[in-house]
């Protein structure tokens, strides 16, 4: 052994020291079981901040350098994101001024909400999907999906929406300049209760940055890391998804809770 550390050019004590630590039980061990059992039990889909949340639900103080180390050490790493489809077409309609401004921020619940559609390509078919969202939580309070992006899309799913109003309400809705949005039936929808309608600046996606990031998170999670039978199959998994994002998957800026769970506390405190 002596000579042969003499030909690798390896003192003794390197070799002892390295010898001492291979055999030595790793500390974090648990901690790794725990980072992976929550990696794939959300298929991918979580990054470090928010493993680092939800360790500390199951009662584990760590903070977010050490899980980010961790999983770099397991080779965990959350899914990239992708672009989503326009559907500004010029001006067709009315064009609202932006009210919301960027100012994402809600105080309750049916305060401030966001729409947009987005397009998905299945087995050479194209489907579209408009959800809409509550900025006081990130829920997704509704949404509809067609083989075609017309106006029904929108129209049912906001009837679906406004079934969560109370006469108590004062809301807001934001959107981009689509042309859905500029058709005075959907404008008429939304004074008929009482809404303000709010747009983005042309080709500024920054105005409507909460349900642009919804879709890319859509995206990254749940369209490019599953395989599908069929359409009716891709629907079906749909429903799943919005259910767990809704109700299981949680945010840093909800104090580590899904959306949901935030709503239910948040009132139940009130």
């Amino acid at each position: 052994m002596k000579a042969l550390l003499q030909l690798a050019g390896i003192p003794r004590s390197s070799y002892y020291y390295f010898v001492r630590t291979i055999s030595r039980p790793d500390k974090h061990a648990e901690m790794k079981t725990l980072i992976q059992a929550i990696f794939h039990e959300h298929k991918g889909r979580y990054g470090y901040r928010r493993i680092k949340d939800e360790l500390r639900n199951l009662g584990h103080q760590v903070n977010h350098k050490k899980v980010q180390r961790l999983m770099k050490e397991l080779g965990l790493k959350s899914i990239v994101r992708m672009k989503k489809y326009r559907s500004y077409k010029g001006n067709v309609g009315k064009i609202a001024p932006n009210v919301l401004d960027r100012n994402f921020r809600a105080e309750k619940p049916n305060e401030k909400w966001v729409t947009d559609i987005t397009e998905f390509k299945l087995f050479g078919e194209k489907l579209y999907l408009s959800p809409m969202l509550d900025l006081f939580n990130g829920e997704i309070i509704a949404y509809t999906i067609d083989s075609r992006p017309r106006y029904s899309l929108v129209s049912k799913m906001l009837e679906e929406a406004f079934k969560r109003l109370t006469e108590q309400d004062h809301l807001l809705i934001h959107t981009d300049q689509g042309w859905h949005y500029q058709m005075s039936k959907y404008q008429h929808a939304l004074k008929e209760k009482n809404v303000t309608q709010s747009m983005s600046r042309k080709g500024n996606c920054y105005d409507n940055a909460v349900m642009e990031n919804f879709f890319g998170i859509l995206k990254s999670e749940f369209l490019y890391t599953q395989e599908f039978e069929s359409i009716e199959h891709f629907k079906q998994e749909l429903a799943n998804y919005i259910d767990y994002y809704n109700f299981k998957r949680i945010k840093t800026k909800l104090k580590g809770l899904s959306p949901v769970q935030y709503r239910t506390q948040t009132l139940h405190v009130a």
